[in-house]
């Protein structure tokens, strides 16, 4: 599979990533465009961006020294569903709207947002050769462009080496795409203490993760017109396969409690305290852990499709403009110097000084351009002296061309809600997995049509 691959829909990531590295007309047009030829000028307003770090601080000092004849005020707090819909129904809008990908196609449905082709033209920006295809599929629909894309997560499987040496497992049995080898690996590794997990072989994050699952099986959970299609049999592999992890382990209710105890972000995290030995994670997880070299023996491997091939979904987050914002001119210019090369470069320097001065690994930016992430790895991702941290750096940037869209459909947010649901009810036993995901497409699908019926 390569960088320009696209299929179904993936996890959305948190809607309040922010800048960090770390209506009506069902038919997409109700919306309308907005004249994006004259010079930006005047004032503009934008939303969502929570706690820019020095990543984003840079880029927003990029955007701001180009756009000198525009007056730009920032609400920095997070996006918020309910809040934004109230705004639109007072027409109370700002001019440019941060949010997770996985919203975008439900306003564009319901044409509260504007389609930006015309934006793209008058920047003279291609999207298809600025951003990875599959970023740009996560927000396009009816034959249109509606955001500007910023940053892919690709997740990868991170392995505790101290874990996987002391069990006798090799990196090369954690491999998704051999079910019982993985198996059999997850039973050496795992440990109970009085009923209950005591050390993971694998922790699969199967309701944060669970899309990469069932699509890397080979499943779909939306067809090329964005209708729902959670039960589809092709899903039915990988979510019995999160079944048998969860089982070998003790069941999901163990699982998930032990999890949900886990300090991922603070001293005693579950590779520090050695509670895991292999778990799926996004790239921006290796920066919490750089705090912790020389406590953590980490490396790391590709997830890995049924057929043997690196597998990777997108997410992230995107810029939009809501129909009836004032100032849609500046709104696109600002948008897309946010997300030019010459702005990620900013912040790849910002990010070395800081990695600089607090002696961290600098591990990369994802930024959702090709040209960028190779950009910013050339002039500062250097060998950090720990072979472990290096190897991880390089398997995540290996990932970066195997990428598959989050999927492009109106209800994207409500089939990640259901498909969740569903992996909660079979992993519980509750239901089979035939069960659950019919239930769940049902769901969606009502969705779906209130959406596109608007």
């Amino acid at each position: 599979m390569s960088r320009t691959s696209s299929v179904g829909v993936a996890v959305a990531a948190a809607a309040a990533v922010a800048l960090a590295g770390c209506g009506g007309g069902g038919d997409g047009g109700g919306a309308g465009t907005a004249d994006f030829s004259s010079a930006a000028a005047g004032e503009m307003t934008a939303w969502g961006f929570e706690n820019a770090d020095d990543v984003g601080q840079s880029r927003l000092d990029h955007a701001a020294g180009e756009l000198t004849d525009v007056d730009i005020t920032l609400d920095q707090t997070a996006f918020d569903a309910q809040k934004f819909t109230t705004r639109l129904a007072s027409g109370d809008v700002p001019d440019v709207v941060q949010m997770d990908r996985r919203y975008v196609l439900t306003y564009a449905a319901q044409g509260t947002i504007l389609p930006l082709g015309a934006c793209y033209e008058a920047q003279e920006v291609d999207p298809r050769e600025q951003y990875y295809d599959f970023v740009i599929d996560d927000v396009t629909f009816d034959d249109q462009v509606w955001a500007v894309p910023q940053f892919y997560q690709p997740p990868a499987i991170l392995l505790n080496q101290r874990v996987l040496d002391a069990a006798g497992v090799t990196a090369e049995e954690i491999d998704t795409s051999q079910p019982d080898v993985l198996l059999g690996a997850i039973a050496k590794m795992y440990q109970a203490g009085s009923g209950t997990p005591a050390v993971l072989g694998l922790d699969p994050v199967a309701t944060g993760q669970g899309g990469l699952w069932i699509l890397g099986m080979g499943g779909q959970l939306n067809d090329a017109d964005g209708v729902p299609t959670l039960d589809d049999p092709s899903n039915l592999p990988g979510l019995e396969l999160l079944k048998e992890i969860s089982d070998a382990q003790g069941g999901f209710a163990g699982v998930k409690s032990f999890t949900d105890s886990f300090d991922t972000f603070g001293d005693g995290n579950q590779f520090v305290t050695d509670q895991v030995g292999a778990q799926v994670n996004a790239q921006w997880y290796p920066n919490v852990l750089s705090a912790y070299v020389g406590q953590v023996e980490l490396t790391a491997v590709p997830f890995r499709d049924s057929e043997g091939n690196p597998f990777s979904v997108a997410s992230g987050t995107a810029f939009v403009i809501p129909a009836g914002a004032e100032n849609p001119q500046a709104a696109c210019e600002w948008m897309l110097n946010l997300t030019s090369t010459d702005a990620w470069m900013a912040a790849g320097e910002a990010r070395a000084a800081t990695r600089a001065a607090d002696g961290g690994i600098n591990t990369g930016l994802f930024t959702g351009s090709p040209e960028a992430d190779e950009m910013i790895r050339a002039a500062w991702v250097e060998p950090s002296g720990d072979e472990g941290f290096d190897q991880v750096i390089a398997t995540y940037y290996e990932t970066l061309d195997y990428g598959a869209t989050l999927g492009a459909s109106p209800a994207g947010q409500e089939i990640q809600n259901e498909l969740n649901n569903a992996i909660t009810a079979t992993l519980l036993g509750d239901k089979t997995a035939e069960e659950a995901l019919a239930e769940a497409q049902a769901a969606a699908m009502r969705a779906y049509e209130s959406m596109v019926q608007e």
